[in-house]
């Protein structure tokens, strides 16, 4: 593997949301998915959260996740 892997504040960052939402998704059930690095560090891949991008499509505000 040799894909960087993004810490939470530069997930959230290239996300555009707060790390506070990356921790609730982790502790909700992680619609993005994580890496755990060892017994705490967590770490993002740049593949998954582009594809936790193109999951969050939509055609209508009215269509259900």
């Amino acid at each position: 593997m040799t894909e960087r892997l993004l810490t939470t504040a530069e997930a959230a960052e290239f996300l555009g949301v707060s790390k506070a939402f990356l921790e609730r998704d982790r502790w909700a059930g992680a619609r993005v998915q994580f890496i755990k690095v060892g017994s705490r560090a967590v770490r993002y891949r740049l593949s998954d959260l582009e594809h936790y991008i193109e999951r969050q499509i939509r055609h209508s505000t009215s269509e259900v996740a």
